[in-house]
C-alpha cells in the first residue's frame, strides 16, 4: 500500500508515521495562543522534527466544539508565513534541519524528508498552503466537501486526508446519532473513495481519518476506537487523531494538560488496530509509544 503526496511516497508496511501538530490559532482547545505568531509556530514546528516527526499539520483554524469561524483572509494570514518558512528551512537542508529522534532509525539524516500538512477546510487555503509547499491537505470537512476542494487536491497532486465528521463544528456535538457508528463512518469512506476518484484524485493519495470527537459521544468514540480493524479493508491508510481530545477528559476526568497517558494509550492501541498515521501533541512520547507497540505486534506475528 502506497500514500503519496505530491514528492512524498509513503510505502507500507513501514513504521507508523508520526504527525506533529502545529496550531496557529488563539483558540484551540489544547494549545491555543501558544504559536500564533509565525516565528513561534515555526520554531515549534522544528522542534516536533527534532523529535521525529514524520509530517507537521499546519492549522489556522481551531475545530474544536463551538469554535468561531474564521476567515479565509485571516487563516491565510496565519498559516501561510509559516508553511513558507518551513518549506525554506527543509528545502535548504534536505530536510535534516535538526538532529532527528527515533522515528524510524533506519534512514540516514541525509536522506530525510518532512511533509507538510495544511489542516484546513477551504479551497483557497488548500491552494495557498501548496502552493507555498505543502504536500498534503488535512481535510477535517470532508463531508461537506465537493469539487472545489477536490480539484484543488487532483491538480497539486497532493496527499488528502478526508476525515469523517457529523455537522460542522458549531454544531457537530449536539446530540450526534449513529445506528451502528462504525459501519456508517466505513460507508462514509467507501463512498467518499468513489466521489474522490471520479474527481480526479486517485486512491492512492487518499488517507482515511474516523474523526474521533467531531460529531460523536463519548460511547461512539470508544466504538470505533475498538473497530479500527475493520476500516484497513479499505486498503488506504488510517490516520487517527486522539491527543488530548475531550472524550478522554470525560472518561478520566483529566484536565486537557494531564491527558498524555490516556492519548499513548490510545495510540498504542491504534497500532494495533492497524493505524498508520498518528497525529499528536506530543511527538516524542507518541513515538516511544508506538515503536515499542510495534516492536511487540512483531514478535505476536511470529509463527
Amino acid at each position: 500500500m502506497i500514500f503519496r503526496a505530491r514528492q512524498f511516497e509513503f510505502v507500507f508496511p513501514r513504521p507508523v508515521l508520526v504527525m506533529g501538530i502545529v496550531n496557529v490559532t488563539p483558540d484551540s482547545f489544547s494549545d491555543g495562543g501558544k504559536f500564533l505568531d509565525a516565528d513561534a509556530a515555526v520554531a515549534h514546528a522544528l522542534e516536533l522534527t527534532a523529535q521525529g516527526a514524520d509530517i507537521l499539520d499546519i492549522g489556522g483554524e481551531s475545530t474544536r466544539p463551538n469554535a468561531e469561524p474564521v476567515s479565509e483572509q485571516e487563516e491565510l494570514r496565519r498559516v501561510i508565513p509559516v508553511i513558507q518558512k518551513l518549506a525554506k528551512v527543509f528545502a535548504d537542508t534536505g530536510g535534516a534541519a535538526l538532529p532527528r529522534g527515533p522515528a524510524d532509525p533506519q534512514v540516514s539524516p541525509t536522506t530525510l524528508s518532512i511533509a507538510l500538512s495544511i489542516d484546513t477546510m477551504k479551497p483557497a487555503v488548500a491552494r495557498a498552503a501548496l502552493a507555498a509547499g505543502a504536500s498534503i491537505v488535512n481535510d477535517v470537512a470532508a463531508n461537506r466537501s465537493d469539487d472545489a476542494m477536490w480539484k484543488v487536491v487532483s491538480e497539486f497532486r497532493a496527499g488528502y486526508i478526508c476525515m469523517h465528521a457529523q455537522g460542522s463544528p458549531t454544531t457537530m456535538q449536539k446530540n450526534p446519532a449513529y445506528k451502528n457508528v462504525v459501519r456508517e463512518v466505513g460507508e462514509f469512506f467507501r463512498e467518499r473513495l468513489k466521489k474522490l476518484n471520479a474527481a480526479g484524485v486517485a486512491a492512492d493519495q487518499i488517507a482515511f481519518d474516523p474523526g474521533i470527537g467531531f460529531g460523536k459521544t463519548l460511547e461512539h468514540n470508544l466504538q470505533l476506537l475498538a473497530g479500527l480493524r475493520s476500516f484497513t479493508n479499505l486498503q488506504r491508510p488510517l490516520l487517527l487523531g486522539v491527543s488530548r481530545k475531550s472524550f478522554i477528559g470525560k472518561l478520566s476526568g483529566a484536565e486537557v494538560e494531564n491527558r498524555l497517558p490516556a492519548s499513548l494509550a490510545c495510540a498504542t492501541l491504534a497500532v494495533a488496530g492497524g493505524v498508520q498515521i498518528i497525529r499528536t501533541h506530543d511527538v516524542a512520547e507518541t513515538i516511544q509509544a508506538v515503536r515499542m507497540a510495534e516492536a511487540i505486534l512483531q514478535k505476536t506475528n511470529v509463527d
